[in-house]
Formats: C-alpha cells, structure tokens, sequence
C-alpha cells in the first residue's frame, strides 16, 4: 500500500487537515477555487493561533541566558583583564546544558501550586533567571572572579531547567498541525535572543557599561514571566506521575514499549548527522580554505546565514501543514544533504562571492526547514505523562553523533581536503534518511498514537 494511504489511514479520517488532497475515502480531493481559499484558510488559520504567537516569546526567553554565560561573559571578563586560564575554566558554566535530563524527572512529578504543570515551571525558573542575573551584574569579575563564576553556574542550571519546561510545554500545548511551525517560529526567537544577549549586549557594553548591560537584559526576563501568566494551557489535561520513581522509570519504559524504539533513537542520532558534521568547519573553510576575510565571513555566513535559517525554518514549518511528518523529514532530510555538496562545489570554484552567498543561504535555509522537523519529530515520540524528561533525553541522544564526529573533521580535511570533505559530510546524511525510511511506518504511525493517547 502507498506511504500516504497508510498515512491516511493510521491518522483517522476525521482528523483529516482540509488542506490535504485525499477526500474521507483515501482518494483524490477534487480541487476548485474554493477549495484553494478553504486551503489557504487552513494556512491561515495556524499563523492565527495564540499558541504560535506563545512561541516567538517562548523561544526569546529560552535563547536570551545562553550567551550572558558564554561569549558575552568572556568579553566582560576580557575587558576585565581577567587571566586566559581563569576565562577558559569559566566554559565550565555551561555544563548544566548538556546534562539537564538529570533533574527533568522532577518536572514531570511535581506541580507548583500556580499556573499547572509546565506553566508554573516556567515562571518559577524565569523568575530566578531575573534575579540570578541581576545578581551577575553587580559582580566585579576583576576582584571576585570566582563569585561571578558560580552566579553564571546557578544562571545556566536555571535556564537549562528553563530549557526543560519550554521543551515540554512546547510539545503539550502545540496541536500536531502547528508544530512545525511552532518549533519554526520558537527557533527565530531564541536566535533574535543570542542576538539581543551576544551582539547587542557587547554594544551596549560600550555606552551603558556592563552592569546596566546586565540589569537590562534581566529586566526581559519579566517580560518572559508576563508572558507565561497569559499564555494558553495545554488543552490535554493528564495525570502527572505518582512518584518520583514513576518519574524516573516511567519514561523509560513507556518508550522502550514501543515498536522499533530501538530504531527510532538511531534515527535521532543520525537524522542532523551530516549537517551537523558539515557546520563543525564550516567558519575555517571559508577562511583558511577559500580565502574570504573574517569580516566577510562574518558579515555574509553569519549575518546571511542567520536571516536564511529563520526563513528555512519558517518556510519549512509551514509546508509541514501540508506534508505531514515523514514527508517533510524525508524532502528536508535530502535537501540537508545536497546542500553540503555547495561547499565542495565552492572549493572547486575559489573565491567566488555570488557562490558565497548561494552556498551559505541555501545551506542555512535547508538547514532551518530539517531542523522544524526534527524538533517536530522529537515533540510527536513524547508521552504527554513525561514530556519533559523524555524531550531532554532525546534532545540530548540527537547531540551525540555531533558530538562524536566532530573531533575528526580536521584528520579528514588534512588527509582528503575540502572538496572530499564536504562531499563525505553528505554521504553522512545517508545512513539517517534511510532510517527514516525504514522506519516510515512508524514515523506515520506517531499521529494515531497521539490520538490514542
């Protein structure tokens, strides 16, 4: 039977998007104008909803602490005169990102007495990032470095338990239509954070110095908490674990459950294989490789690819109104891929600028479209029961592969060069999109499951 009869039918007839083209019985929807306008309602209808809007904001919040703990940190306490050791030490502080699953289970099991479940969260850990913060901008990283270094510490365990509640309210409150775009529209506000909190942050520094810099960028933090006062709560109301061991088993178990779970993590290892092998070098090629300058590469694959990204993104989660959860990861999967290959077209070519520019906006674009279906692919393997511990593991199983191949990119260049580099770093993309393909049935499957649930 054809993929998107079985689509069709696992997901139920009477959940059917309008703007699909098969009518109640799996066959070919007639199409007129006012099946175009009803379509096109259909779009609409998602941009309209309060819960997309919710994510713009959402995603701001999640993005502005990030970079008050990493490279603007770095560039006060350079400013500073603080010592280089000391500097790199304080990369430490971003260790709470990377294990933040260990505390999840705690946000699954317990519910504050205001604003629910994952609301409640939000605003106790947003309300702690405002002080924390604050906190940091009356340090003095030239007297007492050590003091600033444990508030950014505390700063980061509160944005990544932040991370955590956001991840999951995120996957509770969006319905399935609307979470490629709202993973879309959430990842253009977390960049629009870095920004404020990296760039515009180091101007300000300038004129404001950094302590008012600092108060500043706390004081959004109450936007953010205003914010989660008035947001919607997710419409599906479950029953939170019972006990802390539920928690922590529960996850588990109800994923290890399911048929081919075994399959599907692999998949999430591999799925952002390639582009993400690809990205570790990108910066050092376009330099050291083509020759472009750091003021053109920061100008064109920065400024350029950061504009393509959010289009990517937002382009990508709106096609996914339309093309449902496999296709859209199998059709952005393979443009992730051929994107690559621009690069080694661009190593063949030298330094071409309208090369430059193709090669970094469709590869960013590309990059933004995979990325609103990966996040939309990790939303729908959740059990709304354990939402934010499941979302932190698999959020944390996607980095792995990254994390792992990245170390022998510079080996690779050095032995193969460029162009074979950039070509292996699509070859990389293969082993995910056949994943995905094996598991396809699954994958579709996602969408009854939910309904089930």
């Amino acid at each position: 039977m054809h993929p998107r009869t079985n689509a069709t039918k696992s997901r139920g007839v009477s959940h059917l998007p309008p703007c699909l083209p098969f009518d109640k019985t799996g066959g070919p929807r007639e199409y007129s104008y006012s099946a175009m306008a009803r379509n096109l309602s259909d779009y609409l209808q998602v941009f309209r909803s309060r819960r997309i809007g919710v994510m713009v904001l959402a995603g701001f919040s999640s993005g502005l602490p990030l970079a008050l703990t990493g490279g603007t940190l770095q560039a006060w306490m350079t400013v500073a005169g603080v010592d280089l050791r000391t500097i790199g030490v304080f990369a430490l502080a971003g260790i709470p990102y990377t294990v933040k699953f260990l505390w999840s289970p705690l946000m699954d099991r317990f519910v504050p007495p205001w604003l629910g479940r994952r609301r409640g969260w939000m605003f106790l850990t947003q309300a702690a990032l405002l002080l924390l913060i604050s906190a940091m901008a009356v340090g003095n990283p030239e007297a007492a470095p050590w003091a600033l270094g444990i508030t950014a510490l505390l700063v980061a365990f509160a944005s990544a338990s932040q991370d955590i509640v956001i991840d999951a309210y995120r996957t509770d409150v969006l319905h399935e239509p609307e979470r490629g775009l709202g993973a879309a529209v959430f990842v253009t506000g977390y960049r629009i954070a870095m920004l404020v909190s990296g760039a515009l942050a180091l101007i300000l520094s300038e004129r404001i110095g950094w302590r008012n810099t600092y108060l500043l960028m706390a004081s959004l933090m109450g936007v953010a908490m205003v914010t989660t006062v008035f947001a919607p709560e997710p419409e599906l109301r479950v029953t939170p674990p019972k006990t802390l061991q539920e928690a922590v088993i529960g996850p588990l178990k109800d994923f290890f459950s399911r048929r081919a779970a075994g399959g599907l993590l692999l998949l999430i290892v591999l799925y952002k294989l390639g582009d993400a092998y690809a990205g570790t070098l990108t910066t050092a090629f376009l330099i050291r490789g083509v020759g472009f300058s750091p003021t053109e590469v920061g100008t064109i694959n920065k400024g350029l690819g950061l504009i393509s990204l959010i289009v990517g993104a937002m382009f990508g989660g709106t096609l996914m109104v339309r093309l449902g959860l496999y296709r859209a990861l199998m059709i952005f999967g393979i443009l992730q891929a051929a994107s690559n290959l621009s690069f080694m077209v661009l190593s063949w070519m030298g330094k071409s600028y309208a090369m430059l520019v193709f090669t970094v906006a469709f590869e960013n674009g590309c990059g933004g479209m995979g990325t609103a279906a990966f996040v939309a692919l990790l939303m729908a393997m959740c059990d709304h029961r354990y939402t934010a511990t499941q979302y932190a593991l698999l959020s944390s199983l996607a980095a792995l592969g990254r994390i792992f191949v990245a170390p022998t990119s510079g080996y690779v260049v050095e032995s193969v060069g460029w162009a074979v580099f950039f070509f292996l770093t699509a070859v990389a993309a293969l082993p995910g999109l056949w994943m995905l393909w094996r598991f396809r049935g699954e994958i579709v499957g996602l969408s009854g499951r939910e309904e089930r649930s």
